[in-house]
């Protein structure tokens, strides 16, 4: 039980950090912090792999922790993807789905070997409450595949 509990306190203190460095999360009291921490899943995926595909449903919140992913965005069917955004440590994604309930608006792959931390639906609505003003103000800042084709053709 011992080698648990140091284990789990090991565990919250490595993420809790990590959590004080990620934007959406600095509002956040120390509490409040490690109640996430506690919640949040560790998963590694190479170079390449898909996180998420864009028109699946939503169920989980991920933060990179180590590592570089890609956002792939396609206006429809049979129509290749265009990067809109790159991913590094302490940014977010996923969180679009699960405040909407509207399936993935993105595909999300590794660039690199990527470390993520993970929230699954019902964790991220009961810890991440006191955020969900600033994440549905935030999904405004988002880049489309129209915005980047634009530009593209402007150039």
């Amino acid at each position: 039980r011992r080698i648990l509990m140091d284990t789990t306190n090991k565990k919250r203190r490595q993420y809790e950090s990590f959590l004080a460095g990620v934007d959406i999360l600095q509002s956040l009291n120390q509490y409040e912090r490690a109640t996430i921490a506690d919640a949040l899943e560790p998963a590694e995926y190479k170079a390449g792999e898909v996180i998420i595909r864009q028109g699946d449903p939503g169920d989980t919140f991920y933060i990179i922790e180590q590592g570089e992913a890609v956002a792939l965005q396609s206006p429809g069917p049979n129509i290749p993807p265009v990067e809109v955004k790159r991913l590094t440590k302490g940014q977010y994604f996923g969180e679009i789905a699960l405040l909407t309930d509207q399936p993935r608006k993105a595909t999300i792959q590794a660039a690199t070997d990527l470390r993520v931390v993970a929230l699954d639906r019902k964790s991220f609505i009961r810890l991440l409450g006191p955020c969900e003003d600033i994440l549905k103000r935030n999904m405004q800042n988002y880049r489309t595949y129209t915005d980047v084709i634009n530009k593209k053709s402007k150039s």
